[in-house]
């Protein structure tokens, strides 16, 4: 999780935020391990309902190790929350990626999904002194 969300200061910050969001929202995390047991990939993910989608498994993170990118892992990750959104009665599945991560994208792709909208931002933090 680290290779994704960087700007986490260490293990206790991330621990903290899923606990959080597991406790708020639901939050699931899961993973993938390689053939010596390290994890290779994985992926935080919640269960949610929106007016504009209904029932929505939402995945907020998904990482491969970049020592792993290329084995499958991801499309591993892919199929296991697609047939988990369908077994918790989903009607949709979702995430956002980030416009630099062309690598990801393309795994998106060959899972079946498409691009359907727009994500606008707005960081609300003040500046850095």
């Amino acid at each position: 999780m680290r290779e994704l969300r960087p700007h986490l200061r260490d293990a206790d910050e991330l621990l903290d935020r899923v606990r959080r969001q597991r406790d708020a929202h639901g939050y699931e995390l899961v993973y993938v391990d390689d053939d010596a047991g390290d994890v290779a990939a994985c992926a935080g993910y919640r269960l949610a309902d929106f007016l504009a989608w209904g029932r929505t498994l939402y995945v907020d993170d998904l990482v491969t190790r970049e020592a792993a990118r290329g084995r499958g892992y991801g499309m591993v990750l892919m199929r296991w929350l697609e047939a988990r959104a369908r077994e918790q009665g989903c009607e949709q599945f979702h995430l956002d990626s980030g416009t630099h991560r062309l690598p990801a994208h393309r795994l998106y792709h060959r899972a079946g999904m498409g691009i359907t909208a727009f994500h606008f931002a707005r960081d609300l933090r003040p500046p850095h002194a």
